[in-house]
């Protein structure tokens, strides 16, 4: 059995995830479910878990789900991390430039050199190109980091112009990196389901829901602030499944 919680996990929230997830392995051990000792960290954390037969737990994002991974696994729920201006389970992406940076809003970024961490991003990329369609302006993705903190830190470099940050990402860089205060937020994207937690085993899905709900209610206050994290929420797979799978950003042009 695989169990991973990758998405949020940083040196300032390790051991809390450690936390949750020692939670979470002894409520299920206690129900007679077989659960890994330790959560899988590093590169094996993502793909690879995610579309392992093992996979007992793990955190994607709304993207890979809807265009890789919905057949393969079951969604279990949606954690809730309370984001300003979204229902719960809801999140949505912030677009940050240089503090120093002149421009103020979406169209006098159109065309500007935009950092994105990957093409099956929902909050790097699909979140902004929805956001910028709908306001009838182009985009120029022009440098793909492999990662969020990566992108904001292009932009504080001057590498890229902006770039459009998960929420919950930003809360943690802004709470964490130095770099991060000389940047500012000039948008947000419309709200979307939040980083799902997926099982390759369907029939512990309802027991794992429980399992996890109750491991996030007996975290700490401190923990919970720690991962930004509230509860766990029921989001169905079709509201991950009715959004736009976006064309990938090398279409657009740009030095990828």
């Amino acid at each position: 059995m695989i169990a991973s919680l990758g998405m949020y996990d940083r040196a300032e929230t390790m051991a809390a995830n450690d936390v949750l997830w020692a939670l979470i392995r002894d409520g299920l051990r206690a129900r007679g479910l077989i659960a890994p000792e330790a959560l899988t960290r590093g590169a094996q954390a993502y793909w690879s878990a995610w579309e392992a037969p093992g996979l007992l737990l793990s955190q994607t994002c709304g993207l890979p789900f809807r265009a890789r991974l919905h057949q393969r696994v079951t969604l279990i729920g949606t954690p809730d991390y309370g984001v300003a201006g979204c229902a719960p389970g809801f999140y949505r992406s912030v677009l940050i430039a240089r503090a120093d940076d002149p421009r103020a809003t979406e169209s006098e970024f159109s065309t500007a050199r935009l950092a994105f961490n990957e093409p099956l991003s929902q909050s790097g990329w699909a979140a902004v190109h929805q956001h910028f369609q709908h306001l009838g302006l182009t985009l120029r993705p022009t440098l793909q980091t492999g990662g969020h903190r990566a992108s904001a830190l292009a932009v504080a470099k001057g590498e890229a112009d902006f770039a459009a940050i998960d929420a919950v990402t930003w809360e943690m860089l802004a709470r964490h990196e130095d770099f991060a205060n000389g940047l500012r937020v000039f948008a947000r994207t419309g709200p979307t389901p939040g980083l799902p937690l997926i099982t390759a085993q369907a029939a512990q899905a309802d027991a794992l829901f429980e399992v996890v709900s109750h491991a996030i209610r007996a975290l700490s206050d401190a923990q919970r602030h720690t991962l930004c994290l509230r509860g766990l929420v029921r989001i169905p797979a079709s509201a991950y499944l009715a959004l736009p799978i976006p064309p990938a950003p090398a279409q657009f042009g740009g030095t990828l």
